[in-house]
C-alpha cells in the first residue's frame, strides 16, 4: 500500500462533510460552546466594576448591586452548566456518529476492493485502520469545532475589550501570539509524524498478533512459542521507542507554550505596571487586564492541550483517506449488463494475463478455450501454471491483461459484478467458515433460505448425516474458521453452501487434495453431484479424482500444452502421461 502525506488543510476540508448530516446539531454545539464562554467574558468586568466602585468610596457599594451581580453570575453559570451539558451529552454522540459514518464507508470501501489489494496488504493493518484508527475521530469531531470556536471568540472579545483599556499594552501582549503559533506549529508537525508512525507500528503490532493467534497450532507444534514471543517483542519496543519520540516532541511542545505563558503575564506586569506609573489605565482596570490575560491564557493553554487530540484525529483521518483513496480495480463498468438465466457456456480469446507488480512475468499467454455449458473441464499441470489464475478470470478476481473472458458470449468486462458471481459457485482446498453456527455457515450460499432448503443442501453435500449427530444440530457452533470441524466436515459444508446457491458454472479448485482418503471419498461423491448439469472447472493434482472429466487440459507457463479424455492423454504420452507416471509411482513408493 502506497504511502502519502496529506495536508492538514486537505484533510480538514475532506472530513467537513461528514458534519452534513448533523449540521443542526452542530449548529447547537456551536451556540453551547459560545454560552459556556459567557462566564469567563463577562467575569472580568463584574470584578472591575465592582473594583472601580469601590475605589470611588465604599458608599457608592450597596448590599443590592452585590447581589444584583452576583444574581447575574448565577444565571449566566446555569447557563454554562447547561450548555455544558448539551456538549459532553449530544455533543458527543454527535461525534460518535460521524465515527459510525466512517467506520461504514471504509468497509463498505474495502468489501469492493480487489484480491489484489488484499495479497499486498496484512489484515491486522486494515483492523487497526477500521478500530483505532477511528476511535479518537469522536473526540475529534466533536471537540475540533468546539475548542477552535470556543478560542476564536475568547480571543477576539479578549482582544476588543483590552483594546478598550489600553491599545499599546494590548498590542505588546498580542504580539507574542503570533510567535507562540509559530514556535510551537514546528512541535506539532513532528508530533503528527510520530502519531502516524505509531498508528502503522500498531498495526504492525496486530499484524503480528493475528498471525501468532490464527497460526497458534503450528506455534506450539514447532514449539515455537519463544520465536514468537521474541517477534512480538521487537514489535513492541519499537512502539515504545516510537512512543517515546512522541512524548519527547510532546514535552518540547508543552515547554514552549508554557514558556510563551510566562513571557505574556511579564510583559502585563512590567507593561501595566508601568503604564500605571504614567496614569494610563487604572488598579480596577489592570486587575480586569490580568484576569482577561489569564482567560486568553487559559483558552491558549486548552487548545495546546487540544494539539495532542487534535493530532491524533488528523492522523486517524489521514489513514481513513489513505485507505479511501485506493480505488478498486475490478469494478463495474459505466452502463453494466445484467446477467439473467445463462447456459454457462465459456470462452477464452487469446487471454494472457499477469500481475500488476510483475508485468514482465506473465501467468497465462495467448490461451484460446471453448468450454460448452455441462462440460466437466479438468485442469492439471506444474505449480505456478496458471490453472488457478486461469479459473480466477472467470468471476473476474482478475481482469485479463490481453484479450477478453465470455460467459455465453457477453465480455465479463460489461457484465455487473454481483449479477456475474451469482452465476458461479466457487468451492476451494482452504475452506473458510465464519464463526456461527453450522446452519448460518450453509445459509450464507443463500440470503434468507429456509430450514428445509438448508438440509437439503447438506443432505446433497453428504453433510446432514455428521450434522445430526452433532450436539445442537445446525444450531452447532462451529468456532473461528471452523475450528470445531475436521476438513473433511467443513469442506461438506462449503459444498452445500454452494448446492444452495444453485449455479450454473462451477469452479473446484483442489477441493479435495488436502484430505484423507475416506474424507476424499465422501467429498468426491459430494462433488460429483453438485457438478451434474453444471459447467464445471476442476483444478486436481490428484489425478484420480478427474479421470472421469469430459476433457482434460495440462496447462503450464506456455498455455495449453495437451488436451483430451484422461485415455487419450496417456495414449499420446506425454506431459500429462509423465505426470500420471510420477504421480502412480510415488503412490507405488
Amino acid at each position: 500500500m502506497e504511502k502519502q502525506t496529506i495536508g492538514t488543510w486537505t484533510l480538514i476540508r475532506r472530513f467537513a462533510p461528514f458534519f452534513r448530516k448533523y449540521r443542526g446539531t452542530l449548529a447547537l454545539d456551536l451556540l453551547c460552546a459560545g454560552l459556556t464562554s459567557l462566564c469567563d467574558i463577562v467575569l472580568p468586568m463584574m470584578v472591575r466594576y465592582l473594583a472601580q466602585r469601590g475605589m470611588n468610596g465604599l458608599a457608592s457599594l450597596s448590599v443590592g448591586m452585590i447581589l444584583r451581580v452576583a444574581a447575574l453570575y448565577l444565571v449566566l453559570r446555569i447557563i454554562d452548566v447547561s450548555a455544558q451539558y448539551f456538549m459532553s451529552n449530544v455533543g458527543h454522540v454527535m461525534g460518535a456518529k460521524i465515527e459510525t459514518d466512517m467506520r461504514s464507508a471504509l468497509f463498505r470501501h474495502l468489501q469492493g476492493l480487489s484480491f489484489t489489494f488484499y495479497n499486498g496488504t496484512k489484515v491486522g493493518q486494515l483492523m487497526a485502520r477500521i478500530t483505532s484508527d477511528l476511535f479518537d475521530v469522536t473526540e475529534f469531531a466533536h471537540h475540533c469545532p468546539e475548542e477552535f470556536f470556543i478560542a476564536g471568540l475568547k480571543i477576539a472579545v479578549s482582544f476588543l475589550i483590552l483594546c478598550g483599556i489600553n491599545i499599546p499594552l494590548t498590542l505588546l501582549v498580542f504580539l507574542i501570539v503570533p510567535l507562540m503559533v509559530v514556535c510551537s506549529s514546528r512541535f506539532n508537525h513532528a508530533m503528527r509524524a510520530t502519531f502516524k508512525r505509531n498508528r502503522e507500528q500498531v498495526g504492525e503490532v496486530n499484524a503480528q498478533v493475528e498471525d501468532s493467534l490464527l497460526g497458534i497450532r503450528v506455534v506450539k507444534s514447532f514449539t515455537a512459542e519463544g520465536r514468537e514471543i521474541e517477534k512480538f517483542e521487537r514489535g513492541n519496543s519499537d512502539w515504545l521507542d516510537i512512543k517515546k519520540e512522541n512524548y519527547r516532541w510532546m514535552a518540547a511542545f508543552n515547554c514552549t507554550t508554557r514558556a510563551f505563558d510566562g513571557l505574556m503575564y511579564l510583559t502585563v506586569i512590567v507593561g501595566g505596571g508601568l503604564f500605571m506609573l504614567r496614569g494610563d489605565i487604572g488598579a480596577a482596570d489592570l486587575m480586569a487586564y490580568i484576569m482577561y490575560v489569564t482567560t486568553l491564557l487559559a483558552t491558549i493553554r486548552r487548545i495546546v492541550e487540544f494539539a495532542e487530540q487534535f493530532q491524533r484525529g488528523m492522523t486517524g483521518i489521514e489513514r481513513y483517506f489513505e485507505i479511501m483513496d485506493i480505488s478498486p480495480d475490478i469494478k463495474d463498468p459505466e452502463n453494466p449488463t445484467t446477467l439473467g438465466e445463462i447456459r454457462g457456456d465459456i470462452d477464452f480469446e487469446q487471454v494472457a494475463f499477469a500481475y500488476q507488480d510483475d508485468l514482465d512475468t506473465p501467468v497465462l499467454s495467448h490461451v484460446d478455450l471453448h468450454i460448452r455449458a455441462g462440460e466437466n473441464v479438468a485442469l492439471v499441470g506444474p505449480s505456478g501454471g496458471g490453472k488457478t489464475t486461469l479459473c480466477n478470470l472467470i468471476p473476474r478476481f482478475f481482469d485479463v491483461t490481453e484479450g477478453s473472458v465470455k460467459v455465453d458470449g457477453h465480455d465479463v468486462r460489461t457484465l455487473s459484478l454481483d449479477s456475474l458471481r451469482a452465476q458461479i459457485g466457487v468451492v476451494q482446498q482452504d475452506v473458510y467458515l465464519f464463526a456461527g453456527t453450522i446452519f448460518e455457515n450453509i445459509a450464507y450460499g443463500k440470503p434468507g433460505a429456509t430450514r428445509d432448503e438448508v438440509e437439503q443442501a447438506a443432505r446433497l453435500a453428504g453433510a446432514h448425516e455428521f450434522i445430526a449427530a452433532t450436539p445442537h444440530g445446525y444450531d452447532t457452533y462451529v468456532g473461528e474458521r471452523g475450528v470445531r470441524l475436521s476438513g473433511g466436515q467443513k469442506q461438506r459444508i462449503s459444498i452445500a453452501r454452494v448446492f444452495l446457491k444453485n449455479p450454473p458454472i462451477l469452479l473446484l479448485d483442489e477441493a479435495t487434495s488436502a484430505l484423507d482418503n475416506e474424507s476424499e471419498f465422501i467429498v468426491q461423491q459430494s462433488l460429483e453431484r453438485l457438478s451434474r448439469g453444471r459447467t464445471t472447472l476442476t483444478i486436481a493434482h490428484r489425478l484420480s479424482t478427474i479421470q472421469g472429466a469430459d476433457r482434460i487440459l495440462v496447462l503450464d507457463r506456455d498455455g495449453i500444452v495437451e488436451q483430451g479424455t484422461h485415455e487419450e492423454l496417456l495414449r499420446q504420452g506425454g506431459v500429462y502421461a509423465h505426470l500420471a507416471g510420477v504421480i502412480k509411482s510415488t503412490a507405488d513408493g
